[in-house]
């Protein structure tokens, strides 16, 4: 979450002008997205459909595609270039593969392709049964609107598996940024208790919530900064300070950055976020309220 509300269309563009360079500055989000498959091991679940939101160029689209072969997967995404390298990703069928799902009375193994917003799901409620996204939630508005949404789309007994960003994420460079001027340069994220608190509210059951905190090194300032903005992930909000950093702030920044030097190298802190959560059987509503079904036989005439 940023300091201020975000600018939808900024992170839009942002993430399709990254699309071409995503995977080569993409190390840290590929370390996450395995730590995120590997909890999975830990689930009895075979879903016949997955929802994988934020699912950016298909890194972890292209493994959820191998973990169930048989289920049929929606990535989603706000970005069409995106989506277009996850589409070359993915292994393509033949003809005659084409032809028999086509043919056959449940196909299985179909991949969509899905640009919309994840705080506004195209999707039928009940819809799926795994409910799964790797770095993407922090980039909404409403974060609690969106758990609810994502609680919407999930059948009864789904599951909610995601990783996102903690508060401590990048806190060298915003205290950096703090040194020349008071502009919010880096975007704000939610704590992990909040998360839990919100998962609750948003109708999930059981939520199970987990911290790493992994740090990534560079040679320079100017390395992390392509880092960043390699994979789109740059400052998004309404507020922020439009244009480049002229050359003394440039230095003042660079300055108030080194002095987290440590053996020879630039540390940057990310605080990574894992939770997942149940829909449950779905008899409450948003407000509380409890769904009862009353089944009423009319009786006939005479009887």
């Amino acid at each position: 979450m940023a300091e201020s509300e975000l600018d939808f269309a900024e992170v839009r563009r942002a993430f399709d002008h990254a699309a071409a360079s995503y995977d080569a500055h993409a190390v840290l989000q590929r370390e996450v997205c395995d730590r995120l498959l590997e909890r999975l091991d830990f689930m009895t679940l075979e879903p016949a459909r997955v929802l994988d939101i934020g699912s950016g160029t298909g890194y972890g689209l292209a493994h959820l595609r191998s973990r169930y072969a048989e289920a049929e997967l929606c990535a989603l995404d706000i970005a069409p270039s995106m989506l277009k390298v996850a589409r070359a990703r993915l292994p393509q069928p033949s003809w005659a593969q084409r032809a028999l799902q086509r043919l056959a009375p449940h196909p299985s193994r179909l991949t969509h392709l899905l640009c919309a917003d994840m705080e506004r799901l195209p999707l039928a409620p009940n819809s799926m049964n795994l409910v799964w996204s790797s770095l993407a939630v922090q980039w909404a508005h409403d974060l609690e609107a969106t758990l609810k949404g994502f609680h919407r789309v999930l059948a009864p007994g789904g599951l909610l598996m995601f990783a996102t960003f903690g508060p401590d994420t990048l806190k060298e460079l915003r205290a950096a940024f703090s040194a020349v001027d008071d502009a919010p340069h880096v975007n704000r994220f939610v704590d992990l208790h909040d998360i839990g608190d919100m998962l609750i509210h948003a109708g999930f059951s059981s939520p199970v919530m987990e911290m790493d905190m992994l740090t990534l090194t560079y040679a320079d300032l100017k390395a992390l900064m392509r880092d960043l903005k390699g994979i789109g992930a740059h400052n998004a909000a309404t507020s922020r300070r439009r244009g480049l950093l002229g050359k003394s702030a440039w230095a003042r920044l660079e300055q108030a950055y080194e002095s987290n030097r440590f053996e020879g190298r630039l540390p940057a802190t990310f605080e990574v976020i894992y939770g997942h959560a149940w829909a449950g059987d779905k008899t409450r509503r948003e407000d509380g309220r409890q769904v009862i079904q009353l089944k009423i036989q009319k009786k006939r005439a005479g009887s």
